[in-house]
């Protein structure tokens, strides 16, 4: 990259609430070396502030004791060492999962879930933070919280990295530390890929958060040209995509973009991924009972997958408000997880992690958004029997691609 462009501050996004300030940690070192250069500041200045982020888990410019005051004063007015306001924190599972709901400065709301994994036999300890990438999302999937909340704004590349921060933070007096980042909270990644792609190399660089690539995991919908954009960069991180249904009819349905990007494309791209990077590709499939957990889905995800360097994980579906559906039962699954193994295609069911404080995708924001409408909710479920039941009789949606995807 050219240095030019590396020096460049981000743009401040010009929303109303939100703070100008550009978040620190979405800032290239270089810029933040030129910054103090244009002050007459030597490099070293920015090496001090760098080491105040990033190993001293500074929140503010008040906390880098190492720089003058009128040198502390100058950065607070110029940045924000950190993008989130006020964190509600919610812990379960006797504290190996811990969901945080992150305010930012422009009131909107996002979340990422913490989840500790003991030791276990050969398998060492791991700390796996899923983060948010947008407010709300606007792809609309009906089985998923933050679909209800709609579309917001995409985040900032410090807003999405000041999520890891913030964990780390909180695992920094055990001794403990964020061994892997999956871009699976709020929001489609693909659909704000500049400023993830600026957080995933701020988060892998060894001068800033040290995070290996292969520790972190993009996952998408199904934006193709998302998908081919990865692709020709050629990054190491797992790409991962969220499939849930191998039947056009029935994704249109469960992920409403699949009517822009049919899954047989969605598919072919990753599959051109996985070859180019070597890296094996991973497929979620929310297992909603009666709805995409027959032997004819099993049949259709093989049909797809078979030979692919590929690997599918089964997740029973979390409870939302607005649907009618329920999760698949357990015998269910593994039958379902049976017969794709059977045909040579590599599964592993997911067990639900934080069910009693709504750790899914939007459920917290969703909460504190209140309720709908009963009436809003009963229309909304009555559209969604009624687009699943033509689904399964094989009917393509006439519904058009949601706003905000597929242009």
């Amino acid at each position: 990259m050219p240095a030019t462009t590396a020096a460049r501050l981000p743009l401040p996004v010009l929303r109303p609430g939100l703070d100008p300030r550009p978040g620190l940690s979405g800032v290239a070192p270089s810029a933040v070396t030129e910054w103090f250069a244009a002050r007459g500041e030597t490099a070293f200045r920015a090496r001090q502030v760098a080491d105040a982020l990033w190993r001293g888990h500074a929140t503010t410019a008040g906390d880098v004791r190492t720089l003058p005051a009128a040198v502390r004063a100058d950065l607070d007015a110029a940045f924000r060492f950190d993008t989130l306001g006020k964190t509600d924190l919610q812990p379960s599972d006797d504290g190996l999962t811990e969901k945080a709901l992150h305010r930012l400065s422009d009131g909107a709301l996002v979340e990422s879930v913490l989840m500790r994994y003991p030791a276990r036999g050969a398998r060492r300890e791991r700390h796996t933070l899923c983060i948010s990438s947008q407010a709300g999302c606007a792809v609309g999937c009906p089985f998923c919280a933050t679909g209800e909340l709609g579309f917001s704004r995409d985040l900032e590349t410090a807003e999405i990295v000041d999520q890891v921060r913030h964990a780390a933070r909180r695992l920094a007096p055990a001794g403990r530390h964020v061994t892997n980042v999956v871009f699976m909270g709020m929001g489609e990644p693909l659909l704000n890929l500049d400023r993830v792609l600026a957080a995933i190399e701020a988060l892998n660089d060894a001068d800033r958060f040290g995070l290996g690539a292969r520790r972190i995991t993009v996952s998408t919908s199904g934006v193709v040209p998302g998908i081919r954009r990865l692709t020709a960069l050629g990054p190491q991180f797992t790409l991962a995509i969220s499939i849930h249904a191998a039947r056009d009819p029935l994704r249109d349905v469960l992920v409403p973009l699949n009517r822009r990007w049919p899954v047989g494309e969605v598919v072919a791209a990753a599959r051109d991924h996985a070859r180019a990077t070597g890296r094996r590709v991973s497929y979620e499939v929310t297992m909603i009972a009666g709805v995409n957990d027959t032997d004819a889905d099993a049949d259709a995800i093989v049909a797809l997958l078979r030979g692919d360097l590929a690997h599918v994980n089964l997740i029973p579906m979390n409870p939302v408000a607005h649907t009618p559906w329920q999760a698949s039962p357990m015998p269910v699954i593994e039958r379902f997880a049976a017969r794709l193994r059977d045909a040579g295609v590599p599964t592993t069911i997911r067990r639900n992690r934080g069910q009693e404080i709504g750790a899914a995708c939007g459920q917290l924001a969703a909460e504190r958004a209140g309720e709908p409408p009963a009436p809003a909710v009963s229309r909304r479920r009555e559209l969604i029997v009624r687009a699943s039941a033509a689904a399964l009789r094989g009917e393509r949606s006439g519904e058009p691609v949601p706003a905000g995807v597929g242009e």
